[in-house]
């Protein structure tokens, strides 16, 4: 094949085009290794994953703007091309390495969790080199492709579709193919030999400095990768992650990171960061007391459903109850086959019971298809401080466990605590969730504690129980409760106690917590903040009271603002189009995180899943793309479409706000509805972002500027809505409201279009 560069060869585009579809898909396969791991580093901490997709975007902007404007003032534009190309592939490497040692050239312990502030620096640092590189690169590749070809309207368009394409098949190839079966370096690696490889062959108008750079770097990459110094290395990274520990096993699968550690007898079992399992020693009193209380507060429970973090601990003490069976759902099928890998006499003995049953499902989708009923729920996991684990604490999920309770059967959560004072974070969390139950459930119960144990039933016998009772039932069933001794029980279930903790919550938030608004989510992080990151308190707290009034009051604010600056303007400037693709880069962004969401809620913390939607989504994109830039040349009236497609964007906007709760209702089709609804938001963005290009590149010389400017600008909104939207507007505003949000912001691009048009068009 010819290179791209090479004028008259039939074959330059091709070759140009295989060139971009490279850098796209190594761009994502990039940043999704890169986001894993520095999930791990972070603890596993869900909501991070907005910070570091946000960081990405605004270094990568960075890279197309500055990049951008320098890049048609320079003559010798491959050899730019090709060295951006080889610094990306030697960055990526190094910046896997950091994402994993971060903590220990930070002083900070492997267990111990970072506050905010540091993960947004580290993050940003650690991924800069990386994603400003392949932003560069796109507005390179903008600028070579027009001088090439001579297609200056074009080249932006084109150029953003066929990297939208390499972003789909690397969405796709990388989650179904890669990463369950190779660990990040040699992925890296074989992403940096792909790229470096494609500078050689594609691109023959380099210097001989240039190419004898490359080529080094091939040799360097191949003779590593093949010696066996890869994998040392890859371990090497991982003891220092670890700060040295044994570590046993160091797994990925397409949910997330596994790592099992042994110290002194002990295994600890550690899910993206955070330890999950712990065995054959477990902490003694939180078993105890969260399994043995629900079942002894049941007049006799038989069938008991436990939804996560069951091995280790509480299975054991749930089958010194005479039950008849236990279910067990662990979302990840790699935990069981780790936790089989790797056994104690405690794991092994639960897990081989013949009463117990193990589910390799979400548990809240199991919940939704299982026709069995329960004399007890009991739910493992104690934080809802993710999306995912929210959904096991809202009024959604309290309504359909009630529905497989047998009669008198009691659904058992537990809540941070305390047994002396409640902060006004821990009471309105807790309050927000106990409210959610208590519309599902005629009654609650609270025992508190370091962690406080709730009961919920339709049956009264939860609060009319003693500690008499209690005691009774442990001799009547000959179970060997540990702790809970006759005094330990008149202690803990002491009706002061229960007087305090009601008296506690006064003054507390009378929210609910859903499905659709994971206001627990929210006040998780505050909490989680408040131990981490005081300095930001005062600011998310801040933020907890934004509304609806007050972001339409802002995005006012800022048209009036805007308008303002324009005025005397005729026609479309730099700077209305800027705004435009601002908004559009922040309905893109912010819509995949609504969908994403939204099909958590349905169907559960499937992983593999979602990053199918995102393709999909990429896909539309491209298509979109694609089909704009073959319609340009025939397209008479640009602005009046521009000013269409916005209104496209409100509107479908507003329809998946109504839609997306009613699709809960309609499990058996909507996923084929959310694969349309990933596939038009795609197109819509697809279909903007060459117009923009068309409308506002005013001379050919200017393609490598304006594909800079627009292209910052969409990754400026993008990153403006992965900070908030996961953080904020999600938990805070819910689902509705956050959807209002983006259709406010869209009408503030659609007003200053409108006017600018009139003012170019006077008649009209």
């Amino acid at each position: 094949m010819k290179s791209f560069s090479e004028r008259g060869s039939p074959r330059r585009g091709l070759s140009f085009f295989a060139l971009i579809f490279i850098i796209g898909s190594s761009g994502t396969a990039a940043q999704v290794m890169l986001l894993r791991e520095l999930l791990v580093s972070f603890n596993g901490n869900e909501l991070v994953l907005g910070i570091v997709l946000a960081n990405w975007i605004i270094a990568e902007a960075l890279g197309v703007f500055l990049i951008g404007s320098y890049i048609d003032k320079v003559k010798g534009k491959m050899n730019v091309l090709a060295l951006l190309q080889a610094a990306f592939s030697f960055a990526l490497p190094l910046s896997i390495y950091f994402a994993r040692t971060l903590k220990h050239a930070m002083g900070i312990p492997s267990a111990e969790a970072m506050g905010l502030a540091g993960m947004f620096y580290s993050s940003f640092l650690i991924m800069l080199p990386v994603s400003f590189c392949h932003g560069a690169l796109f507005s390179c590749c903008c600028k070579a492709y027009a001088e090439d070809s001579g297609d200056y309207a074009g080249a932006i368009g084109k150029t953003y579709a066929w990297e939208t394409a390499g972003t789909l098949f690397a969405g796709v190839f990388l989650t179904y193919f890669l990463i369950p079966f190779m660990n990040s370096f040699q992925i890296a690696f074989s992403i940096s030999i792909l790229n470096l490889s494609a500078c050689l062959f594609f691109i023959n108008r380099l210097g001989r400095p240039v190419r004898l750079i490359v080529a080094a770097l091939i040799l360097f990459a191949a003779v590593f990768s093949s010696s066996g110094a890869l994998n040392k290395f890859h371990g090497y990274s991982i003891r220092k992650q670890w700060d040295n520990r044994d570590i046993l096993d160091y797994r990925n699968s397409i949910y997330g990171n596994i790592t099992v550690i042994r110290k002194q007898g002990e295994q600890t079992f550690f899910y993206n960061g955070s330890p999950v399992i712990t065995s054959p020693h477990p902490d003694s009193i939180f078993t105890q007391e969260t399994a043995h209380l629900p079942l002894l507060f049941h007049e006799g429970p038989k069938d008991i459903l436990v939804i996560g973090a069951g091995a280790g601990g509480l299975i054991n003490e749930i089958l010194k109850h005479p039950v008849t069976r236990v279910d067990y759902a662990e979302s990840d099928p790699l935990l069981i086959e780790m936790l089989e890998r790797y056994p104690t006499g405690l794991t092994k003995s639960e897990l081989e019971d013949e009463r117990v049953n193990i589910i390799s499902k979400d548990g809240r989708f199991f919940v939704r298809q299982t026709p069995s009923r329960y004399d007890i729920i009991l739910i493992g996991l104690s934080n809802p401080d993710d999306l995912s684990t929210n959904r096991l604490f809202t009024k959604e999920f309290f309504d359909l466990a009630k529905k497989k309770l047998s009669e008198a059967g009691i659904l058992a959560i537990h809540l941070p605590g305390s047994s002396t004072y409640l902060s006004g974070l821990m009471r309105d969390l807790n309050a927000c969730v106990l409210n959610s139950l208590n519309l599902s459930f005629a009654h609650t119960r609270v025992i508190p504690g370091d962690y406080n144990i709730i009961l919920a039933s339709d049956s009264a016998g939860i609060e009319t129980a003693g500690s008499g009772l209690i005691s009774g039932r442990i001799k009547q069933r000959g179970v060997n409760a540990g702790m809970l001794t006759g005094s330990y029980l008149d202690y803990k279930l002491d009706k002061g106690r229960s007087e305090w903790f009601r008296e506690s919550l006064a003054g507390a938030t009378e929210r609910i917590n859903q499905d659709f608004a994971p206001y627990a989510v929210f006040q998780m992080l505050l909490f989680w903040n408040k131990q981490f990151s005081p300095g930001f308190l005062k600011v998310m707290e801040a933020m907890g009271h934004l509304s609806l009034a007050s972001l339409f009051f802002l995005i006012l604010s800022l048209t009036l603002i805007i308008l303002f600056i324009l005025r005397g303007k005729t026609g479309f400037s730099k700077f209305s189009a800027a705004y435009v693709i601002f908004t559009t880069g922040f309905f893109g962004m912010l819509i995949n995180l609504i969908f994403i969401f939204g099909y958590q809620v349905i169907y559960g913390y499937l992983y593999y899943r979602i990053g199918l939607f995102i393709s999909i989504f990429m896909a539309g994109t491209a298509l979109g793309s694609v089909f704009m830039t073959r319609a340009l040349r025939t397209i008479k009236d640009c602005p009046g479409l521009f000013i269409k497609l916005e209104g496209a964007i409100i509107v479908f906007t507003l329809f998946c706000a109504a839609a997306i709760p009613g699709l809960a209702s309609y499990p058996e089709f909507s996923q084929a509805v959310f694969i349309a609804l990933f596939f038009i938001s795609g197109s819509l963005l697809g279909l903007e972002f060459p117009l923009a290009g068309k409308i506002y590149t005013r001379d050919g010389e200017q393609v490598g500027y304006t594909s800079g400017v627009l292209y910052f600008f969409d990754l400026l909104g993008g990153w403006a809505a992965g900070i908030l939207g996961g953080i904020v507007l999600l938990p805070v505003l819910g689902l509705l409201n956050t959807s209002m949000a983006i259709a406010f912001l869209k009408l503030s691009s659609l007003s200053v279009l409108m006017i600018c048009r009139r003012r170019s068009n006077p008649g009209r």
